[in-house]
């Protein structure tokens, strides 16, 4: 993948922590622990993540993980839940910030490569974390690499600021009514796709 046709990076959450996110900024999942907030971690994947450390980095748990794609299995599994949910879109400038780094698939895959961002973009395969979907009903191990892929990751140490926040996206008109009703001065487009509807 070439640095200029990444647009933006994603972070799913839930709205209820909007307010708080554009405040405090995306904290890492460690920081994260010290302050009041909703969760759609899940557990068996946040065990595997805290097992795991970048080389020649920090903890996984210390970075502040943002997809390249949201529309990945992660959102998938929690599709049910989209009125609640958003996606933030990121500025993908925090590439050229000091110890960021590029996942090429789930970073806590045992196959992950991590590289320093943004070269790390040309290992990203664009045609597989960009497909529609990653099932391959005749091939199963190809779909769980496929899924793996689709859930490629920037990761950012500790903090990713506000200021780097340009807008959210919803799967309806009740969850942007939501996203309003938090006070917080950011754009909510309704992209259904997105959030498999």
């Amino acid at each position: 993948m070439k640095r200029e046709e990444l647009k933006e990076l994603h972070y799913i959450t839930p709205i209820c922590n909007v307010r708080s996110i554009m405040t405090l900024g995306l904290l890492s999942h460690r920081r994260a622990e010290a302050v009041g907030h909703c969760s759609i971690a899940m557990e068996e994947i946040q065990t595997r993540r805290d097992k795991k450390t970048v080389p020649g980095g920090l903890a996984l748990h210390e970075y502040v993980n943002l997809y390249i794609n949201a529309r990945n299995k992660m959102l998938f599994k929690i599709k049910d839940k989209h009125a609640d949910l958003c996606v933030l879109g990121i500025d993908p400038g925090l590439l050229d910030l000091p110890g960021v780094i590029v996942a090429d698939r789930n970073a806590s895959s045992d196959y992950v490569r991590f590289e320093p961002a943004p070269n790390g973009l040309q290992y990203i395969d664009e045609r597989l974390v960009y497909a529609h979907y990653w099932t391959h009903p005749d091939n199963p191990i190809e779909e769980f690499r496929h899924g793996s892929i689709m859930c490629a990751e920037v990761l950012v140490p500790h903090r990713v600021n506000p200021c780097y926040i340009m807008s959210a996206y919803v799967s309806c008109s009740e969850a942007r009514s939501a996203i309003v009703k938090t006070g917080v001065n950011i754009a909510a487009a309704i992209n259904s796709w997105l959030f498999f509807r």
